[in-house]
């Protein structure tokens, strides 16, 4: 039987990458999109058993559906690959008054890691070296308080990782395991922006890696063995500064979960 994989932001760039190398390895593989058409388009230039979902990770009520959705179609999920990501160049706040990076890149995975917990297998969480540079605060990271693009996506991040370690213990005695990876800087659509500003990015990105490229360390974990893991590429490197924080990912969990009401 094969195995199931569910990748969100499976539509572009490196989440297409990693559905199309899954599909060429013979998985299942659930495409999620915000974009039904999108979707659609997308599953159909992969070869292999792609099936797209549409799925808008903005929400709290919108995760539940797509939550919902995937328990519909999956007795099981293998594994479950969180690749969408936003990096905003202005703050915007969502239906829930959330700053929309700290929707999608945190508060998404980690709803949909309690909402699917029971038919999870392992989590692989796509993140990005520059959480380093976050300095993530409960209460104000949320609402994109004191925001900037650079430091509001660090902050993000940040947040999303210090929960890692979080769920390995939470899921330890059940076999859930999950890592985390900076697949590199790759040359994707993320961050990108209008005028010279963009223009200049456009340019400078060409040097950076392909989404291909990019998509392999997420595929070599997808298979890996080993838990609560923070890889650069390939190599498992240890959690620096704030991340190492653990009062801080207690909060943060703590925030998470009173926003989503999981627990």
């Amino acid at each position: 039987m094969a195995s199931i994989m569910v990748v969100t932001g499976g539509n572009r760039g490196i989440g297409h990458a990693v559905c199309a190398r899954l599909a060429g390895d013979g998985h299942k593989v659930l495409l999620i999109a915000r974009d039904s058409e999108q979707g659609e388009r997308a599953a159909a230039g992969i070869r292999g058993d792609v099936e797209p979902v549409a799925g808008d990770l903005t929400t709290v009520a919108s995760v539940r559906r797509l939550a919902d959705a995937l328990r519909a179609r999956c007795p099981r999920i293998d594994v479950l690959v969180h690749n969408a990501g936003v990096w905003p160049s202005r703050r915007v706040l969502t239906e829930d008054g959330l700053e929309q990076s700290f929707a999608v890149n945190h508060l998404a995975p980690f709803l949909l890691n309690h909402l699917l917990e029971d038919r999870l297998g392992r989590v692989v969480q796509v993140s990005a070296g520059l959480y380093v540079r976050g300095r993530a605060e409960a209460g104000r990271t949320a609402v994109g308080a004191d925001f900037s693009p650079m430091r509001t996506y660090a902050d993000t991040k940040l947040c999303n990782l210090l929960t890692v370690p979080l769920f390995a213990e939470r899921w330890r005695e059940t076999g859930i395991t999950i890592d985390a990876v900076h697949p590199g800087v790759v040359r994707t659509g993320l961050g990108d922006r209008r005028g010279p500003l963009g223009w200049l990015l456009k340019a400078v990105k060409r040097k950076w890696a392909t989404p291909e490229e990019g998509a392999g360390p997420v595929v070599a974990l997808v298979g890996a063995t080993g838990t609560g893991r923070y890889f650069d590429l390939a190599e498992e490197v240890p959690l620096q500064g704030p991340a190492l924080d653990g009062d801080l990912a207690r909060r943060i969990w703590d925030e998470a979960a009173e926003l989503t009401a999981a627990r």
